[in-house]
């Protein structure tokens, strides 16, 4: 990781979709004014009910992973909303669905704060 990109973020539903992450570089840069650092696409894991038992027909949905960078977290933070961004501890910490990722996504992106 770029010490000067700390900041992990979750865009749900979202692939490069034919695009590079090149394209979505610029695409922050031009609507936010922010500067990001693509990390990878990942697949989720099914939902899970109360009993922790496996929801039918749900998972395999595209996860956008990405780092803002630490002096654009500030301005970030409420723009994000716009587009359905999300910061990673408020993914899998606050709101406990840190079941949607695999052990090893979990493993290379460690809750921060």
């Amino acid at each position: 990781m770029n010490k000067d990109f700390k900041q992990l973020c979750v865009w749900h539903g979202t692939t490069l979709d034919g695009g590079t992450s090149q394209d979505l570089i610029d695409f922050f840069q031009k609507k936010f004014g922010v500067r990001i650092q693509f990390e990878q696409v990942v697949i989720t894991n099914p939902d899970l009910d109360s009993n922790g038992i496996t929801i039918k027909d749900t998972g395999g949905r595209s996860d956008l992973l990405f780092y803002v960078h630490n002096e654009d977290v500030g301005k970030f933070a409420v723009p994000r909303f716009s587009i359905g961004v999300r910061w990673w501890e408020d993914v899998v910490s606050y709101n406990d669905n840190s079941h949607l990722y695999s052990p090893e996504i979990l493993n290379k992106y460690k809750v921060t704060w």
